[in-house]
């Protein structure tokens, strides 16, 4: 089992480091989480690397970076390379996730749960 919990399987290294280009770190110094929220902003081209194309495809309507690996079945770190090259291209937007501060109150939620399950 590797340190991210998940088990590569068959999966060889060398795949992630021909998928990424090489890449250890993300261009232009893009920092996304997990709960990053990424949209496509074009289509993708019949030039572009299958999994560029995937990523797309898979982004008409938003998912986070967890939700694309996932998806994709490629680690974390390799998906936010993609994303990175995707991001610097312009095909695609990151919108971070809504900030806890934004949130509801917990108690204001478990009023409103308990007054609804009173009806």
């Amino acid at each position: 089992m590797s340190t991210t919990g998940r088990d590569w399987g068959d999966e060889a290294p060398e795949r992630f480091y021909v998928i990424t280009r090489g890449q250890s770190l993300p261009a232009g110094g893009a920092a996304l989480d997990l709960v990053t929220l990424i949209v496509s902003r074009a289509e993708p081209s019949p030039s572009m690397p299958p999994e560029h194309a995937a990523i797309l495809r898979l982004c008409g309507s938003p998912l986070s970076v967890a939700e694309i690996s996932a998806y994709l079945r490629l680690p974390v770190s390799a998906v936010s390379l993609l994303l990175a090259d995707l991001l610097a291209g312009e095909r695609v937007e990151a919108r971070a996730s809504v900030p806890a501060a934004l949130l509801p109150d917990r108690a204001l939620l478990e009023a409103v749960m308990h007054g609804l399950q009173r009806l």
